[in-house]
């Protein structure tokens, strides 16, 4: 943060001294321009009064946003507000008219030449006469990579490893969620794998992480939309279900017991067993612990019910 902020201050007075020699030219060499010139970072100078204009961007736009972009600046003022993000359209909008804090950093996308957004984290000083900001400048820096590193630690941190579906801990957060914040009508389906122990003993682990894989891309393609599938243990799944009704919860259950019945894995040499339990209330708000305990004891007791010997697996 140091040196950015190093750079910033840097790249300001980069641009006055560019600002103040430009009708000369540059006769001399001048050294202080060129370091400008080759930075990575996007340093600009942007006039809001009396009328939007660019009067600097360091040609270093081109690399991050596309051959072009630099001289589509300075041909139309109104391309910054054309390459924003929708969503970040706001914070533009804040930037020029003094609605900030400038001593924070600002995070935004920007349009390239291609069509895709590029993340910019960037740092602007306003500058104002007669109390009024006439113009903002700064400096920006790409920070795609920083943004895919954060994206990839927050997915990894809410899925299951082995499955990609979602993890225990995201299970018990969005539980606690419809427990605490959000009252619908909750559905919840528990789902325990039969025979992986034999699975594990009979064909090896490798073979039983593939029949828990097996599983959880039976439990994807059944459900959809803003449901929840979770793998909440070695062999346990969690389904979370809002907005629903107990006939929907019921239907989804005998469909999952039917496509587990024609669902054969491991090279068709076993197939994909399941008990399943479930649950159901016109309230969340309060009841998801109950919920849970509810799905847990059916599941259980259909575990026991079937019986069915290991040579009927085959």
């Amino acid at each position: 943060m140091v040196l950015f902020i190093f750079g910033l201050v840097t790249g300001l007075i980069m641009y006055w001294i560019y600002t103040k020699y430009y009708q000369s030219k540059f006769q001399n060499e001048n050294i202080p321009l060129k370091l400008v010139e080759r930075s990575q970072d996007i340093i600009y100078y942007y006039e809001v009064k009396p009328v939007y204009r660019h009067r600097y961007t360091s040609p270093s736009v081109d690399l991050f946003l596309g051959e072009g972009t630099l001289e589509a600046l300075y041909r139309d003022s109104n391309t910054p507000f054309e390459m924003i993000h929708p969503e970040d359209k706001t914070i533009m909008e804040n930037k020029i008219s003094g609605q900030i804090n400038y001593n924070e950093g600002i995070i935004q996308r920007l349009k390239g030449t291609d069509g895709i957004y590029r993340w910019f984290e960037e740092y602007t000083t306003p500058i104002y006469e007669n109390r009024e900001i006439v113009a903002i400048q700064g400096i920006m820096r790409n920070i795609d990579e920083k943004i895919k590193l954060e994206q990839e630690l927050q997915y990894r941190s809410t899925h299951d490893a082995l499955t990609d579906i979602y993890n225990r801990g995201y299970f018990e957060q969005m539980i606690n969620y419809y427990n605490k914040e959000k009252n619908v009508a909750l559905g919840i389906i528990l789902c325990d794998l039969d025979q992986l122990k034999y699975v594990n003993d009979t064909y090896g682990h490798k073979k039983g992480d593939q029949y828990i894989e097996a599983a959880a891309k039976l439990l994807k393609s059944t459900f959809s939309g803003n449901v929840i599938v979770s793998r909440v243990g070695g062999d346990e799944f969690a389904v979370i279900i809002p907005n629903t009704t107990m006939n929907q919860i019921e239907m989804l259950c005998n469909l999952l017991r039917e496509k587990t019945n024609h669902h054969p894995v491991l090279n068709n040499d076993i197939n994909l067993q399941m008990s399943i339990g479930m649950a159901f209330s016109e309230q969340s708000a309060g009841k998801t612990e109950s919920l849970y305990i509810e799905a847990d004891k059916k599941m259980y007791e259909e575990k026991k019910q079937k019986r069915k010997p290991i040579s009927m697996l085959h």
